[in-house]
């Protein structure tokens, strides 16, 4: 394995594990060695989307051990997508143990501490079983894959410039918007593929009511600093993200206060830097805003140096994620081999 030249793409390791739900109960977990699976052409995730799915990381520590970042807040984030679709998902405790048995099984593939990479592990649930009258599926089968991965979208040395949606939307007001499911990033990934194409990061969106209000990026939530806040959006179609959460929770250790509120974009103007955060880009500080059709474009900071915020607050979470810094808050957990 090539550690140095890691991106945010699909590996192929030694186990995924999964379990069937049917007749109201779980099955055991079960480790495949083929990462293909065998359903009905008539389940309910490949003709209505009914499918909701996580990501989280792990990381080999400075000290040799093995942690994973928070994985109960994305155990609960499931369940929380999942009752929105009205399908069955694993328990808090069974989530984790599938997610600490797919990274002891494909352990090779953890990146060694000095390359600065992780361990990327997708939990999904999908709907299953033929039918095509519009129930929520009473089978579903949860499925948890580990692989390593690199950066998803440019570093944090590296200021971004980001494309502003005017021509399309990513979710309607009081939508599906705030749910890990499918569909929310179906309706994105066309336009951010474009983006990329033409030299963008990825796609920054407004509230679809009155696009007045940022709401959050294609794949991942926005943030503001201002002075001594920590702003960053409050909208019922955004994602309630665990790394932003964190970030929030960091930010106020440092002093600084949080404003959770709705963001005008004509803000965009005032802010000393931005930045867009989630699991797989953890922070990707953003330089510039282009918006298309009107012609004009934000300029936030410095295009060349990350804003000293950010780079703080990024320093600060994956120290903790990588064991170098005291992580007060008790969020890794230590996976044992």
């Amino acid at each position: 394995m090539n550690w140095e030249k890691l991106t945010f793409s699909y590996t192929k390791t030694n186990t995924i594990i999964c379990s069937h739900y049917k007749d109201g109960e779980w099955s055991p977990l079960e480790s495949r060695c083929d990462d293909s699976i065998s359903i009905s052409a008539l389940s309910a995730s490949l003709h209505y989307g009914i499918q909701a799915f996580e990501g989280l990381k792990a990381y080999r520590g400075k000290d040799g051990k093995i942690r994973l970042f928070r994985p109960f807040e994305n155990a609960k984030r499931l369940r929380r997508s999942a009752d929105y679709l009205g399908i069955a998902s694993p328990n808090q405790e069974m989530f984790v143990e599938a997610c600490k048995r797919v990274i002891l099984e494909n352990i090779e593939y953890l990146p060694p501490y000095e390359y600065r990479a992780s361990m990327y592990i997708r939990p999904l649930v999908i709907g299953v079983g033929a039918q095509i009258d519009l129930v929520c599926p009473q089978e579903a089968l949860f499925i948890v894959a580990a692989m390593p991965i690199g950066s998803f979208a440019g570093s944090i040395n590296r200021p971004a410039k980001v494309l502003l949606a005017q021509d399309h939307d990513r979710a309607a007001p009081l939508g599906s918007g705030s749910y890990k499911i499918g569909g929310n990033y179906a309706a994105a990934i066309y336009a951010g593929v474009k983006a990329k194409k033409e030299g963008y990061s990825s796609v920054l969106y407004l509230d679809s009511a009155k696009h007045e209000y940022i709401d959050e990026f294609s794949s991942s939530n926005f943030f503001a600093i201002r002075g001594d806040s920590y702003i960053t959006p409050d909208s019922e179609s955004v994602l309630p993200s665990i790394t932003n959460s964190s970030l929030m929770q960091l930010a106020k250790d440092s002093g600084m206060s949080i404003e959770r509120r709705r963001v005008k974009l004509d803000e965009l103007e005032t802010f000393e830097e931005v930045g867009a955060c989630g699991t797989a880009i953890v922070i990707l500080p953003v330089s510039r805003v282009d918006d298309k059709m009107n012609k004009k474009s934000y300029i936030i900071g410095d295009p060349d140096i990350t804003g000293e915020r950010c780079l703080y607050l990024y320093k600060r979470l994956t120290g903790i994620q990588f064991g170098e810094v005291r992580d007060f808050h008790n969020w890794c957990l230590i996976v044992e081999k």
